[in-house]
């Protein structure tokens, strides 16, 4: 079917060619009453790839006047996507994703002229949004001269009007275009090679020569909507029709007072609506009302009509151009999402790829749309939805944050599933199940938290003996982990006896043990346990001489025994102090690497951009201002605080998890480890993100201040007011930080193992009895409770010393701990 646009451009669309004339036009009739409207199709061809000339006849000074100037809807349209292209900065980089390049150039010949100045008349926002404009509106194309200087450097980019360029293409056929010719202004014809223009279209499916434009579709819906318009518009001008005519007998009237009556009738939008006299004749008198039903066009159905083809034909939204009326916040979401997913990144990505060949294979150049936000859409409710499967236990941390597209942690905490609703961790495999404290280290054989780290008993970390055979190294490398229940225990526990008791001082070798518990047994000792031992003794085959029989006896050695103490469990000042430790060391490495990113972003070029403390590059650059640097987005609170909470979180969940199983081995015997332990620790790495959030936030108020009280402040002051801000502030603020997490972490992971060593269990509140003890706390020293029953002071409830849901005034710098014991060993 023959293609059709714009009936009232058909007089001037011929074809160029002068020889051979032009075959006459095909013609159709699509109006009842015999209009005439104009195919586009000719019957000829103008180039040697045998395709019809489409392109020649495409007048655009007549379609920019008619389809563009005239109807509101191809204007918006056209504007909503070039507006984007001319705002757009142009970025030239490789790798990375869709959002981000993992490089950039900063300094190209492309980028100077498409994101400051293209030619001496335009500058690059202007340059792109006239190149976007025309890629929509030519069905020839867009074509751009390339000036380069004498060193071979692209240093001019010039749009050249469309129809006043003529592509000759190549006589035999291996290169496509021979030259371009351009007649400029004065009629002069310049003769430009292929290698200097750049030629963009829209690409036709079958001739290589010719673009497409929407308005070839939505040319026929422009006519209807123009000529609507003007018919409206002719309509009112030229109707005198009154509001209603009276008619009376003008018998004895004078002629001239009925031309004067008759001039009533006069037609103009200003005489409509008046009541009219006319003569009816001897006797008569009528009345006519003319404004009941007004010969007018249907214009509303009309005009809404062509509105929804011309839009859809460019791919724009009626929400996208200003209009979002009856649909809700969802629906014009979408809608704009669409718009730039399916329209404009496609034409910036068109626009962009015309530009490739003045870079090198592995350079990329396209528009930066990461500050896009209609973008974010389909992101943002995919991280709704993760979030919501985060929170019910579905995914881990690490899953959440590859949908985000952020880095993932890739630590046993993020890759554990963390269930509602006590967050009780599931690790992912054996590794992280004894990092989180929730099973032993395969890699050791043992007890994984109790290795020396952070919480563990310093006096357990004791070096094999010199000298000794490797079994015996291996006996001394298992005991160095920590002491365990030992066999002996059990079968004292299970008869009710008194266990065997370690010797005054740590054995060196397992050999050490049992002669130490040879000695303490006694025969003397009554009951089955003195039998059981003076069997074990009658009964023991004594190897060869020898390294290996050694080897062996230290390794058939009984493990060492130990008894459960009598007076309880209390954590000492050495796991806190360890733990603090760890935090202060972890806290001023952040902190430290902190203070250098917020002064990197102080200098950085895109946070003084529009500021006063911007440096001119030269006397054309306009990019300062008066403006302040934005303190919030320098700082970035927020993120310091995630950082420091992932930061802190591994080390004094470790500490939380040793302290826990010293208590139950104490108590119970066992190496139970309760979820609540862990959310202990986390709970209290949250409490140090906040710290640091209103530590941020201080140093956000104070360049505030800095920047508004000093109208003659340098970058370099400013600079200098962040490092004395953080010598000042960050030794004390690490201190408090590190000595508040190690109270809290300690205390509450004792607590919360504790509680689930049964409802015997009690503890009794014990302060450090010195001058720095507040009075609410001297007042709790001794007092016993059950476990889990808090403690109420001042009108507050504290579950343990540290609690961090406490008033802070109750908690910051507080030493205190808590003495565990049975109900049996308090009586």
């Amino acid at each position: 079917m023959p293609r059709q646009f714009l009936p009232t451009l058909r007089g001037l669309l011929a074809p160029r060619t002068v020889e051979p004339p032009p075959p006459p036009v095909e013609t159709k009739d699509l109006l009842a009453g015999g209009g005439v409207y104009t195919s586009m199709s000719y019957a000829g061809v103008t180039n040697v790839w045998g395709t019809p000339g489409r392109a020649d006849g495409w007048d655009l000074e007549r379609v920019v006047i008619e389809g563009y100037e005239r109807s509101i809807w191809t204007f918006k349209s056209v504007e909503a996507i070039s507006k984007h292209a001319s705002t757009l900065p142009i970025q030239i980089g490789r790798g990375g994703d869709e959002r981000e390049f993992e490089e950039t150039l900063e300094d190209h010949p492309l980028l100077r002229l498409l994101n400051k100045r293209a030619n001496p008349l335009e500058t690059g926002d202007v340059f792109k949004k006239r190149l976007s404009a025309q890629l929509l509106l030519s069905k020839k194309g867009v074509f751009i001269e390339k000036t380069y200087s004498r060193g071979g450097v692209l240093v001019r980019l010039d749009l050249l009007p469309p129809d006043r360029v003529q592509i000759i293409p190549d006589d035999r056929n291996a290169d496509y275009i021979k030259h371009f010719e351009f007649t400029d202004y004065a009629g002069h014809i310049r003769e430009l090679k292929p290698e200097k223009v750049i030629w963009l279209r829209d690409p036709h499916p079958t001739d290589p020569f010719c673009g497409v434009t929407p308005l070839e579709a939505a040319g026929l819906s422009v006519d209807l909507d123009v000529k609507a318009r003007t018919y409206n518009i002719s309509f009112i001008d030229n109707d005198g029709r009154p509001g209603g005519i009276v008619g009376i007998d003008l018998d004895g009237v004078d002629s001239a007072e009925v031309e004067r009556i008759q001039r009533r009738l006069a037609p103009g939008a200003h005489n409509a609506g008046q009541l009219t006299l006319v003569g009816t004749g001897p006797g008569g008198v009528t009345y006519v009302d003319t404004s009941a039903r007004p010969r007018e066009m249907a214009y509303e159905t009309l005009a809404s009509t062509a509105k929804n083809e011309i839009l859809s034909a460019f791919g724009v939204y009626e929400s996208v151009i200003g209009n979002a009326s009856e649909r809700t916040f969802n629906n014009a979401d979408r809608e704009e999402w669409n718009f730039w997913a399916h329209t404009e990144l496609p034409h910036l990505n068109l626009i962009a790829s015309a530009f490739d060949p003045d870079l090198s294979d592995d350079w990329v150049i396209r528009f930066d749309t990461s500050q896009v936000q209609a973008l974010e859409f389909p992101r943002r409710q995919a991280r709704e939805e993760a979030r919501k499967e985060f929170e019910a236990g579905l995914i881990t941390i690490d899953e959440y944050r590859e949908i985000a597209k952020r880095r993932p942690f890739n630590t046993p905490q993020s890759r554990a599933l963390w269930i509602s609703p006590q967050k009780a961790p599931v690790p992912a495999n054996d590794q992280d199940a004894a990092a989180l404290g929730l099973a032993p280290d395969p890699g050791l054989g043992g007890d994984p938290a109790l290795d020396g780290g952070l919480g563990a008993d310093p006096a357990a970390a004791l070096p094999p003996a010199p000298g000794d055979g490797p079994a015996a190294a291996d006996v001394a490398t298992a005991r160095a982990l920590e002491t365990s229940p030992t066999a002996a225990d059990d079968v004292a526990a299970a008869r009710g006896q008194a266990p065997l008791e370690l010797p005054a001082g740590p054995a060196a070798t397992a050999a050490d043990d049992v002669a130490a518990a040879r000695a303490e047994s006694t025969d003397a000792l009554p009951g089955d346990a003195a039998d059981d031992v003076a069997r074990a003794r009658a009964t023991r085959m004594q190897p060869d001489s020898g390294p290996a029989a050694e080897d062996v006896e230290n390794a058939r050695a009984p493990i060492e025994t130990k008894a459960l103490p009598r007076d309880g469990f209390e954590v000492t000042d050495a796991d806190f102090d360890a733990l603090a430790m760890a935090v202060q060391a972890a806290l001023t490495a952040l902190l430290a690497r902190q203070e250098g990113v917020i002064v990197a972003r102080l200098r950085a070029p895109k946070t003084r951009k529009y500021t006063r403390f911007w440096e001119p590059e030269n006397e054309h650059d306009t990019r300062g201002g008066d403006a302040n640097i934005d303190e919030d987005r320098v700082v970035s609170a927020a993120r310091w605080a995630e950082e420091t909470t992932n930061t802190l979180a591994p080390i004094l969940q470790r500490a939380a998890t040793a302290t826990a199983r010293k208590l139950s081995q104490a108590l119970t015997g066992t190496d139970t480890v309760p979820p609540a332990v862990a959310a202990a620790a986390l709970v209290t790495a949250m409490y140090a993100g906040e710290a640091i959030t209103a530590f941020l936030g201080e140093l956000a108020e104070v360049l505030r201040e800095t920047q508004d009280n000093d109208s003659d402040l340098d970058l370099d002051t400013l600079v200098h007011t962040v490092g004395g801000y953080y010598n000042a502030a960050v030794p004390a603020l690490v201190a408090r930080t590190a000595e508040t997490c190690a109270v809290a972490t300690i205390n509450g992971a004792a607590d919360a193992a504790a509680e689930s060593a049964g409802p015997d269990v009690v503890r009794t509140w014990v302060t450090r009895r010195d001058d720095r003890v507040r009075p609410a706390h001297k007042a709790l020293h001794g007092k016993t409770l059950p476990a889990g029953t808090p403690y109420q002071i001042d009108g507050a409830q504290l579950r343990y010393p540290g609690d961090p849901f406490a008033p802070l005034a109750l908690t910051i710098n507080c030493r205190c701990r808590l003495h565990y014991a049975t109900d049996e060993e308090v009586s």
